[in-house]
């Protein structure tokens, strides 16, 4: 290092220059005045004016610092087609290794991964450049190498790395078909249709014709429709029940596929009941009557018929027909002409007295068959000659009466299915295999014996209390007691009547929360959360379909009576499927379009600014790896096959060395002898 001169005054700085000034006038005067000696009276000024600076040699002792190069590796999930990470790794591997050999230079690697917990990031390829240079100064940066299939999302305007090299993994001209969900709609009414605007394009090819998208709606087959390629077009799904309808959209492949990755999309729709049209038939009046009658009328998306027989035909008397109440009972109407129009039917304490002819009981069963629901609340009729089981609803009915009448106080009991079902499993105060349950006693069963379904309550002597079934395509409930009531009166602190009957009517009308056999899935954290509902004792097992089309299999735990969950990792955007051969369900990780996959073809456009401002160039590998050298800073740093990055020569400061130029000795030498030749000068 060349030495440098400093000073270190022997007095303050303001009475240096104080003197400095002296000097110069005094000096000055005597030149005016053509003192003699004037000359010499300078000389020892300047000797005194040096004696106080205190002038020193200054050596610094220098390190050279080493350069930093950074490698950054795309592993994003586009570089997952073809050969792409593959070619990726070698070409960083060779590249680590060529530049491990230029002397003073540390390289380091960072790479760049898709994130997949729901952030629409993409491939965020200048933060990891970032990351990586995070501690080193400037002056030390030598630059940075990009080796990726050129879709990074990050790009900024101007890169404070120079030089920006970049690598591109891949071939030119690529084409693929994308699918794109334009725009969906959150709600639909039950019944009716949603639309969804999908787009379909064929990226680096023209946009003519049109193509099959195929539709699947909660796991089935919804049918195919042709959309236009390049447009936007809607496309009508119809929503069959009410909560979430998961709809699944698949473009067909085209005529070049780098993936079929972004083919795919999935819209969950919610559907919403308009009005619940429930007809409720009474029998004689009873306590319960009103508990059904407040529960439904509470509800203001349900439309409540309700009829109470107060006078059956054989009892005859002579009061006036207009009197006997204020409209007639519309057997026609109700059974017959506008029976499908209802959701729920319920026979509340009802029997059979003649007043609806056999022909409408048919007509009920039929409409369960057809997927109506029907719920049976019986009462002591139940079990008489002129229960209602005695019609053609025994076709239907999955409990038989035994003609038996329990009269004495009783818990019910949640039963091991029932455990399992969803509509008794964690009914507040049910009975666990610890304790018992803590609700109030009821006292009156019905003796009924199980045909079909599943006994989900039970009396004593495990009586069935509770029955539900699965007829055709609709559904069926018995509850063998009418002392519910009790628990609404908060009978012995009561019990969670409205919620169970609210679950009983949901379960009924077909709501998706309530199915006891149920595959759903979803992302959370980075992961796929998997849960089976079943009333097996031993679910099926579960395979997942990630979005490159690889399968595994998902373990599943038990957890609870009739929930069995698993999870798996989900490190990739898109859609994932789960199976068990018989269920299915899809979860979408990330956005509905997604940075990442909206274009997955190579290309060098997107970095070109970016690395020309830098002072570096884009390279495709498929030309071939080019050149490395090491080149000066400033100088140019890329050319016809090479590229550079810079030779910085930092260094640090690891030691200074101070030599006074005049010594104290020096100096009163120095002074004394400006002295003496100012003093002969003025005696001449």
């Amino acid at each position: 290092m060349i030495p440098t001169i400093a000073f270190a005054p022997h007095v303050p700085l303001p009475v240096l220059w104080g003197v400095i000034a002296l000097a110069a006038v005094l000096v000055g005067y005597g030149f005016i005045a053509g003192a003699r000696g004037a000359w010499a009276r300078g000389i020892a000024f300047l000797a005194l004016i040096l004696a106080l600076a205190g002038p020193m040699i200054v050596r610094e002792n220098r390190e050279p610092l080493t350069d930093v190069a950074v490698i950054v590796v795309d592993h994003s999930q586009s570089m997952q087609i073809g050969n792409r990470r593959a070619e990726a790794d070698k070409t960083a591997a060779a590249l680590k290794a060529r530049l491990k050999r230029e002397p003073n230079l540390e390289v380091r690697v960072a790479t760049v991964s898709t994130n997949p917990a729901g952030e629409d990031s993409g491939t965020q390829g200048f933060a990891a450049l970032n990351a990586a240079l995070a501690d080193v100064a400037p002056g030390r940066v030598a630059g940075a190498f990009l080796i990726t299939d050129g879709e990074v999302h990050d790009v900024p305007p101007k890169s404070h790395v120079a030089p920006v090299q970049a690598l591109i993994v891949g071939r030119r001209g690529e084409r693929d078909r994308k699918l794109t969900v334009v725009d969906a709609a959150r709600y639909a009414i039950v019944g009716q249709k949603a639309e969804i605007m999908v787009r379909v394009d064929d990226l680096g090819g023209t946009n003519g014709g049109s193509a099959r998208v195929n539709l699947r709606i909660d796991g089935a087959d919804a049918g195919a429709r042709q959309v236009a390629l390049g447009r936007n077009t809607p496309i009508e799904v119809p929503v069959g029940h009410e909560g979430e309808s998961v709809v699944e959209i698949e473009a067909e492949p085209g005529p070049e596929e780098l993936t079929l990755q972004n083919n795919r999309a999935v819209v969950a729709i919610n559907g919403v009941r308009d009005r619940l049209r429930v007809l409720l038939v009474s029998g004689e009046p009873n306590a319960g009557e009103r508990v059904w009658r407040n529960l439904l009328k509470g509800d203001p998306s349900v439309d409540l018929v309700h009829f109470t027989i107060l006078r059956p035909p054989e009892k005859q008397d002579d009061t006036p027909i207009r009197e006997l109440s204020l409209i007639v009972f519309p057997t026609r109407e109700l059974f017959q002409d506008k029976l499908d129009g209802f959701d729920l039917i319920i026979f509340d304490r009802y029997s059979e007295h003649g007043i609806l002819p056999l022909a409408y009981f048919e007509n009920i069963a039929g409409y369960v068959y057809e997927g109506g629901a029907l719920l049976v609340s019986s009462g002591p009729e139940f079990a008489g000659p002129m229960s209602i089981y005695h019609t053609p609803l025994t076709s239907v009915l999955p409990a038989q009466p035994t003609g038996e009448i329990v009269a004495k106080p009783f818990k019910p009991m949640v039963t091991a299915k029932g455990l399992a079902h969803p509509v008794t499993r964690d009914l507040a105060g049910a009975n666990t295999d610890k304790s018992p349950p803590s609700w109030g006693r009821w006292f009156r069963l019905i003796g009924a014996q199980r045909v079909t379904g599943d006994v989900v309550m039970s009396g004593p002597n495990d009586k069935p209390l509770l029955v539900l079934d699965r007829i055709g395509q609709g559904r069926v409930a018995e509850l063998l007691s009418d002392q519910g009531w009790l628990w609404a009166r908060g009978f012995e602190g009561g019990g969670p009547e409205a919620e169970l009957l609210r679950r009983l009517a949901h379960w009924l009308m077909k709501e998706p929360e309530l199915e006891e056999e149920k595959l759903t899935a979803a992302i959370a954290g980075g992961d796929l959360a998997v849960e089976r509902r079943t009333m097996a004792d031993q679910p099926p097992p579960v395979t997942m379909t990630d979005p490159s089309g690889k399968q595994s299999p998902v373990p599943l735990t038990k957890v609870e009576p009739g929930i069995w969950r698993g999870s798996a990792k989900a490190d990739e955007l898109g859609l994932y499927r789960v199976t068990d051969g018989k269920l299915s369900a899809v979860a979408a990780a990330g956005p509905l379009n997604p940075k990442e996959v909206a274009d997955m073809r190579a290309t060098d456009r997107v970095l070109a600014g970016v690395t020309e401002q830098s002072g570096g160039a884009v390279r495709w590998l498929s030309d071939g790896m080019p050149e490395i050298r090491r080149v000066e800073r400033g100088r140019r740093m890329t050319g016809d096959g090479w590229m550079g990055i810079a030779a910085n020569q930092a260094s640090r400061v690891t030691s200074v060395d101070e030599t006074p130029l005049l010594p104290a000795w020096a100096a009163l030498l120095l002074l004394l002898g400006t002295l003496m030749l100012a003093w002969r000068q003025e005696g001449r």
